[in-house]
């Protein structure tokens, strides 16, 4: 029987949190106080932003320059249809700007009301953001140098003050159409059950199952359902805490083979202390409530021990 393959929007999103270093931070440190800063490189050019590495000598960039806020516009593009990540909710220019006293270009958006008034040339100034926090945003956009600036008031911070961490949202949205494999895997564990595919009764049982047997490029077309239960095979103990967990350290990660599959994946053990752990414990899957159940491995709230002895080392070494 063929089916439609599934298909579902995916959007992967964290925040990403670094330190800056010296020479980003002088620079996202400038913005929160209303200034551009630049670096000056080994063949005298100043570079707005500053790179953290001389592009000739490959040294530290540490002769930081002030620059002026106005600038003029290198190349532009128009943005007709904002998107809602977009700096502004209505037509605007995407352009490179090259500030006064600056040897580069500075990629930011350009509110010109529309694409008439924008041109290769045009002197521009920045509108900055009311509060300021020590990164690009401080600055909304740049508009044409002929509008009173829109300053807003003076931001908080005083000469020693720097930036030295930032945090950046990210976020990536896309639709994913699944293979047929996919679908009826992911249609399999809707309905509570684990499908895996294999090439023929010779093959190797992949769940979830593969397209082709990546030993002889043979197209898995044999569908085999497998058991909620296995064994764990290889595994460590989460002791560390970071942000955005869900569940308390520690706890354990693991691979699960299901028993008559070829190919461990990887899932939670709960019910468990980290301290009985070890390969070749039997396992088996805690599902979720029915209602919570979706196209999804995640219908598998976690693996718990079953009390069965363990698995021989030689029934799975060569899964590991």
């Amino acid at each position: 029987m063929v089916s439609t393959p599934l298909s579902a929007p995916l959007n992967n999103a964290f925040d990403y949190t670094r330190s800056v270093g010296p020479t980003i931070g002088a620079f996202l440190t400038g913005l929160r106080r209303k200034q551009f800063i630049g670096g000056r490189g080994s063949d005298g050019r100043v570079y707005v932003p500053p790179p953290e590495y001389d592009s000739v000598t490959k040294e530290p960039i540490t002769d930081f320059v002030d620059v002026g806020s106005t600038g003029t516009v290198t190349s532009w593009s128009w943005v007709n249809t904002p998107y809602d990540d977009h700096p502004l909710d209505h037509p605007f220019a995407f352009a490179l700007i090259q500030l006064d006293g600056a040897d580069t270009s500075l990629l930011h958006a350009v509110d010109a009301e529309s694409a008439d008034r924008m041109s290769t040339g045009m002197r521009v100034q920045p509108r900055w953001a009311q509060d300021h926090t020590g990164d690009i945003h401080d600055v909304v956009c740049f508009e044409p140098a002929d509008r009173a600036e829109e300053s807003g008031p003076e931001p908080e911070g005083g000469p020693g003050e720097t930036v030295e961490m930032i945090t950046t949202p990210v976020r990536l949205e896309y639709t994913h159409t699944a293979s047929a494999e996919e679908s009826y895997y992911l249609r399999g564990l809707a309905e509570g059950r684990f499908i895996g595919g294999r090439t023929d009764s010779e093959g190797k049982v992949y769940v979830p199952p593969r397209g082709a047997s990546p030993t002889d490029g043979r197209p898995t077309t044999e569908r085999v359902e497998l058991p909620d239960h296995g064994i764990m095979t290889t595994y460590c103990i989460v002791n560390v805490p970071f942000k955005g967990q869900k569940i308390k350290p520690p706890y354990i990660a693991a691979y699960v083979l299901l028993d008559g599959a070829d190919i461990p994946f990887q899932h939670l053990i709960l019910e468990c202390d980290p301290a009985e752990v070890r390969m070749g414990m039997r396992v088996e899957a805690k599902w979720k409530p029915r209602a919570e159940w979706g196209y999804t491995l995640e219908n598998i709230e976690y693996f718990r021990p079953t009390g069965e002895p363990d698995a021989e080392y030689d029934t799975y070494k060569h899964h590991l």
